[in-house]
């Protein structure tokens, strides 16, 4: 609930301010920027993946996620949705989580993706590298990238959180513009969800002289 609301002030906030040019709801990534590279991260069929695993698609969609926040839940059945229109055109998508509280656990990831039936991959990162080398803030939190691994679009999946109203389908229009050579109108928007909820890293002291 407490989520929930947070979010919603987010969300009353971005709808006041006009369209974002590149990077200015992300602090580490902008428009035209190569996808961060990973390896060694552990799926739901415990299987090590690295970024070599998606070189060959048309348009790569990375969505930091978790089990635990209602927004990424919320986002589910639209993403599987996507997933299905668009899987035999060349688009590969790629969720992520970086939580690691008991609620967000592999073996709870592994459930969620059974019951759900998720059919693209779906890895854990503890050490939460992954979310900083993006700079996800939030989920779920949506990165796409073009044939030549170039971020295209990052933000919100589309203008509704919970689904009911959609007017704007951002990550799906970025889609079909790439895969059709078109412009993409909104290149970035707020994400809107629950706090990636990072570990503390603590910095080591100067031994005193």
């Amino acid at each position: 609930m407490i989520c929930r609301l947070l979010s919603l002030v987010v969300l009353q906030t971005a709808l006041l301010l006009p369209l974002a040019c590149a990077g200015e709801f992300n602090r580490v990534l902008n428009l035209g920027d190569t996808i961060p590279k990973w390896s060694g991260l552990v799926g739901i069929d415990d299987e090590k993946h690295s970024f070599d695993e998606v070189t060959g698609a048309k348009v790569v969609i990375v969505v930091f996620t978790c089990n635990s926040c209602p927004y990424a839940v919320d986002v589910e059945d639209r993403l599987l949705e996507l997933d299905r229109k668009y899987r035999e055109s060349g688009v590969q998508i790629l969720a992520i989580n970086v939580n690691t509280d008991e609620e967000d656990s592999l073996d709870a990831m592994k459930a969620r993706a059974k019951d759900k039936e998720f059919r693209f991959g779906y890895l854990y990162d503890p050490t939460q590298k992954i979310a900083r080398d993006f700079g996800a803030t939030r989920t779920p939190e949506f990165f796409v990238f073009d044939s030549q691994r170039e971020l295209i679009y990052q933000g919100s999946f589309d203008d509704s959180p919970d689904g009911k109203s959609v007017t704007n389908r951002y990550v799906e229009n970025a889609i079909q513009a790439t895969l059709g050579s078109g412009a993409i109108e909104v290149k970035e928007t707020a994400p809107i969800g629950c706090n990636i909820r990072f570990e503390r890293v603590r910095r080591s002291r100067t031994p005193a002289r």
